[in-house]
Formats: C-alpha cells, structure tokens, sequence
C-alpha cells in the first residue's frame, strides 16, 4: 500500500498571509475541489511533493570535482561578458571580482576560484514561495518538488484548430487547466505569449490572469525591469505590502545569453527581484554545438559557471534573497542543425546538474516534460518521459515545463497539457516509494483463504482497494474489444475532450472584491500610461 500521503500537508506558517486571505482561500479551496479532474485519487491532493525515494548520483566525487574545477577555470581564465548594467558591474568588483571594461557599456568579468561559492552561502538551501491560497503555497530546495506548467512558447495547439499564436483567451485556458489539476503545484508564468496584445503591455494582464484564475503561487514578468517591478507591485496590492517585504511570494525565471554573456536587461531584472526579497531562478540555456560544447561534460561545466554567477548577483544585491540553481539543457540535429529534447544525452547531464546542485546546497530546476514532437503523439511522451524522469531522479526541486511543452518549445498543446499532467499525477506516487511494514507485507492477506483462493475479499484487500494504487483517470485500460465498440478513442483524443470538459467545469477560486478592484486599477492605469507596442 502507498502511504496514505505522498506528500507533506503543511500548516500556514506563523508568518502567513492576514486572515481575509485565509477566508479567501477556505472559498477558493471548493472551487478548485469541483473543477479537479475526476477519478484521479483527490485523497493524495497536496500543495508540493515530498520525495520519499532516493536521488540517483551518476557521477563519483573525482569526476564532480574536474566539472568543478572547469567551471572555475571558466570563470577565472574566460570570464562573463556583461552588458549594459554599470550598477550590477560595481556589485561583482566590489565583492572582489577581476572586471576589465571592453568597450562601450560592457565588460569583462573574472571570478576567482572558489570566490562565487563563497558568495553563494548566504543563498537559502530551501525556500517558501506563498500562494495567496496559504493550503498552496510550495516548498522550493531539500527533498519538496514542484511541477509546472510549460513557459514560454509563442505558439498554442489543439485538434480542432491546429497550431497558431497564442492569444490571451489561450494564456487564461491554460491558467485553468493547470488550476484545475491536482498533480500541477503552481500556476507557472508566460505558459504562451498572448500575442493579441501589446508586448509593453501583456505582462499586466498575464500576472493579473494567475492571480484571478489560480490561487496558486505563480512567476512574474522579466522582459524588462520595470515590468519585474510591475509584477511585485501587483503582489503587495494582493498579498500587502508588509508580508511581501518578509516574505517570497513571486519569482522571476532568468536567462543567461549563453555562451558566458548576462545582459542588461536579465541582470536589471534580478536585482529587482532580489532587492524585493523575491525569489528568481538562474537558467542558461544551452544547446549543444551552437552555444555550448556538444559533448555533456562540457555543457554542464559551462552551465555551472553561469547559473553561479548569475545566482551570485542576487546575493550581491540582498543576501538571504531566494535563488534557484538552473539548467537547461539541449542537444541537437547535428545533421539539420535543429535543437532535440528529450533526448538521453541531457537528461544525464541533468543527473549530474542534481549532484552539483546538492553540493552548492541551492535548490534546483532543470529538465522537464520536453518534446520535439509536432503533436500529442507517442514520440510526445516518449521523449517526454526521459526528460521529466531525469528531473524526478536527480532531485529537481522547481520543474518548469512539466505539462504542455511540443515542439521544441514553439508550441503549447492543450492536448499534451493532459497527458503530462496525468504522467505528474503517476510520479506522486513513483515519488511517494514504497512502504515496508507488517500492513503492506501482507502476510495476514495470503493467511485469511489459504492457497488456490483469491484475494478479492479479505480484509486487506477490502480495507485497501481504494488508495492502494494510483487511479489514472484518463489512461484506457478496458480490454480492445471494450474500447474498439465505444468508438477506439486514442489517448489524444480523449485529451482533446478532457481539456473541454475541464473548462467547462472551472470556476475561479474567490478573491476579496477590493483586492480584485484595486489590481484592476492598477493594470488599468499603468496601460494607460503609455501607447501600445507592438514590438
């Protein structure tokens, strides 16, 4: 039998939101219970996972210390390029960093070996993001997981109308679904751009959209600092001002410009996050043969030396800020040129990011559900599975890109958004491992009948048939001639119908009319300040 809970239920904090988000929240707490997917084990519904199996170590400690040793040399003897923040250059030379001006509004910046590290200790090994729903907030670092939903893509897809942008009426359905799921733990953030509108303007409506639509922790905007600050703005109108300055209710999610570069524009928006004592997450994304070494030692060499030195800047700038340590990586067509996901190579270069992250003590995020697949089809999953299994085994604690992502990230399917999120809801209980004790051995189970007789009515079996097994609730498991006479539904077909039966069923957990009000105002009159842009 599995344990009752394959995660840990975890009380408010002392320092959780005022009483009328609680009142919220217990509302919130029965919409999102009648809008969950049904038959899928309700019982095991919790805010975060707490792993009860082991990480896999891939690499010994010789082989993590040359990866160690390369990143330093990386750092000290190339350096990172950093563009267009003169503030964030004064940060890393006043911390002791090497910095050589190259031209312009850039430099160089070399790092000492072991200097990073040394920065990096002030970093919280495991964090609270808060939720404005307090039964949801997530545990980030240790043994808690989270899953997320997919980031990023510029285009969504379904059966009915194919692929095409993503509009905000896209970016609002995948909300819910997400909402709606008891295997996803956060709301995630750009889960497709909203390409219907203005580019200087969608980062209101999309923070505003988690808040409205989830109850779930979410990520904010960080395409241009002043939209980072937008995003804590609308925070403090929703959680107050006073438990956003003790508290991380928002992250930002970060890209270096690989190979070796942070730009202005990514390190303007840290230090927002981080002088906010928010959380934000450190990524190069790294493709293999174009802008990393192709062969994995060499990309994770290199991607410890960015995410380092990125997460270092927020350290810099507030110690004690939430940081996660990231990586992305990516192979690819050496024949075509074209990126591959969910390929093996990566996902053992995820095994060892899992090693390195434990001994930096950060919290991590890395791989994730990726496909290059053009439909929720079995090359979908296929890849699918080798990538997100590499996360859940080398102890990912923040897993973006869990539900959702095709095509190479171009895409956001409505389709896989459902299967991945069943794959989630089996990981639970991959995750919650197995129980060895005198009830789950058994033994009286066998005893009760003797041999030759089945096990349909004893005790053991009455007193755990309902939550000894996790219940899909989507997969078909009826025999072929069951399933040929209803029609042979295949699985991205009944997809295609569990999404719309859940938004049909959705319904927005509460949320205090003045706090609804004043966001509204806020997003009203910032739009108003300024034209449209559409670039």
């Amino acid at each position: 039998m599995l344990p009752q809970s394959p995660v840990t239920e975890t009380a408010p904090p002392e320092n959780a939101a005022p009483d009328r988000s609680a009142r919220r929240a217990r509302k919130g707490r029965a919409g999102a219970t009648r809008s969950a997917e049904p038959g899928q084990n309700l019982h095991l519904r919790a805010p975060f996972i707490t792993r009860r199996i082991p990480t896999y170590d891939l690499l010994g400690a010789e082989a993590l210390a040359r990866i160690e040793a390369t990143a330093d040399r990386i750092l000290a003897e190339i350096g990172i390029e950093l563009r267009d923040d003169a503030e964030a250059m004064a940060l890393y030379r006043r911390a002791g960093a090497e910095v050589t001006h190259t031209g312009g509004e850039t430099w160089r910046i070399r790092f000492e070996p072991g200097m990073l590290r040394e920065v990096l200790r002030t970093a919280p090994a495991r964090f609270t993001q808060h939720a404005r729903n307090p039964a949801n907030s997530v545990e980030i670092g240790g043994d808690a997981m989270v899953f997320a939903p997919a980031y990023g893509s510029p285009f969504v897809m379904d059966l009915d109308r194919g692929r095409r942008y993503g509009t905000i009426q896209d970016f609002e359905n995948l909300i819910k679904l997400a909402q709606s799921s008891p295997w996803l733990h956060h709301s995630g953030g750009t889960i497709c751009e909203p390409t219907d509108v203005p580019v200087n303007k969608r980062h209101l409506d999309m923070v505003h959209a988690h808040m409205r639509l989830s109850d779930r922790a979410f990520l904010g905007s960080i395409t241009a600092p002043e939209r980072a600050a937008d995003s804590i703005e609308m925070c403090r109108i929703l959680f107050g001002t006073d438990f956003v300055d003790r508290n991380c209710v928002i992250m930002g999610n970060f890209n270096t410009t690989s190979p070796l570069v942070l730009d202005g524009v990514t390190t303007a928006g840290i230090r927002t996050y981080a002088a906010a004592g928010q959380g934000s997450i450190h990524l190069p994304f790294l493709l293999g043969g174009a802008v990393s070494p192709l062969t994995m030692a060499g990309a994770v060499a290199q991607c410890l030396a960015e995410s380092m030195a990125s997460c270092a800047l927020a350290q810099l700038v507030r110690p004690g800020a939430p940081v996660v340590f990231a990586g992305f990586l990516s192979s690819m067509s050496l024949r075509t040129g074209s990126p591959t996901f969910g390929t093996p190579e990566p996902a053992l270069g995820s095994l060892v990011m899992g090693q390195l992250a434990r001994r930096l003590n950060l919290p991590l995020r890395c791989a994730g559900n990726f496909s290059t697949s053009k439909a929720p089809d079995g090359q979908a999953m296929q890849q699918a599975m080798m990538s997100m299994m590499s996360a859940v085994q080398g102890g990912a604690n923040y897993i973006l890109h869990a539900a959702g992502f095709v095509d190479g990230l171009l895409s956001m399917s409505y389709e896989k958004m459902v299967m991945d999120m069943d794959m989630c809801g089996a990981l639970h209980a991959y995750l919650a491992g197995l129980e060895v004790s005198d009830d789950t051995l058994a033994f009286d189970a066998l005893a009760q009948f003797g041999p030759g007789e089945h096990l349909f009515g004893t005790d053991h079996t009455l007193r755990h048939y309902e939550t000894a097994y996790w219940d899909s609730g989507f997969n078909d498991d009826r025999t072929h001639e069951t399933w040929s006479e209803d029609g042979g539904i295949d699985a991205a077909q009944r997809a295609n119908q569990r999404w719309k039966d859940v938004l049909a069923r959705y319904e927005a957990p509460a949320m205090d009319p003045g706090t609804e009000a004043a966001l509204k105002d806020y997003v009203a009159r910032k739009k108003a300040s300024m034209p449209d842009a559409w670039y």
